[in-house]
């Protein structure tokens, strides 16, 4: 997964409308190429098609494979495709700087589930959001069809919320997220701690999936897939401890 040089930023809405407004739907838009210095994104092998161009690692530029891991570029809040030696420049536990490598964990904590009393104190517009926390504090999104929006988040609502749920206050800053789930079917309330990189995959989804008010057969399918990949990945946090 390529989050580029754009990273989240090229998921938010526009920064001038009110946090929590709707953000219009665009046209789909090429990508726009790294700013990084360097060579681009791909690297095409001799005599293969523009098509089989392969990832290149943003950061030394040598070629990937499928599976790769990412970093954080803190600075720009953006994600970056790295090869394994690059990724563990950045994986020790007092990494900080401009760089973060971004974890591997998802959790869910069976013993604490959050009610959908305790969702709805959120004020949070949709069935799903995740919460990433910075330097600034926790900043809500919701995947949307125009990409993550960011909505208005009642901070206190949050802090009582964290007292009673451990999990929600245990996701790195910048690196991992706390992703929920109102399924409106009756499934409750799903909440997981998840790599950042997996919410890049959420909205991701919805952008190029979702048609129409409701999103569509399609978007439902494949949105369903990818939480089923979480439920499946996630350990319980009791573990962790």
């Amino acid at each position: 997964m390529s989050g580029g040089s754009g990273g989240l930023r090229r998921f938010v809405g526009d920064p001038g409308r009110a946090a929590g407004s709707p953000t219009p739907r665009k046209p789909a838009q090429p990508d726009p190429p790294p700013t990084l210095p360097g060579a681009p994104d791909t690297v095409a092998t001799p005599g293969a098609p523009p098509e089989a161009a392969t990832e290149k690692c943003e950061m030394c530029g040598i070629p990937l494979d499928e599976r790769h891991g990412h970093v954080v570029d803190v600075e720009h809040r953006s994600l970056m495709c790295a090869c394994r030696a690059c990724f563990l420049l950045f994986t020790h536990d007092n990494a900080g700087g401009r760089f973060r490598a971004v974890p591997d964990r998802y959790l869910y904590d069976p013993d604490r589930p959050l009610s959908a009393a305790e969702w709805e104190s959120l004020g949070i517009p949709v069935g799903a959001a995740f919460f990433l926390r910075g330097e600034h504090g926790v900043a809500a999104f919701y995947p949307s069809p125009a990409g993550a929006t960011e909505c208005l988040l009642d901070l206190q609502a949050w802090a009582g919320l964290a007292d009673g749920h451990p999990l929600l206050a245990a996701a790195a800053p910048e690196v991992e997220a706390i992703l929920v789930r109102n399924d409106g079917d009756g499934g409750g309330i799903e909440c997981f701690l998840v790599p950042i990189d997996a919410c890049y995959e959420l909205v991701g989804t919805v952008r190029m999936n979702w048609h129409g008010f409701d999103g569509g057969p399609e978007a439902r399918e494949r949105i369903g897939k990818f939480f089923a990949r979480v439920r499946v990945r996630a350990r319980p946090f009791a573990a962790e401890g």
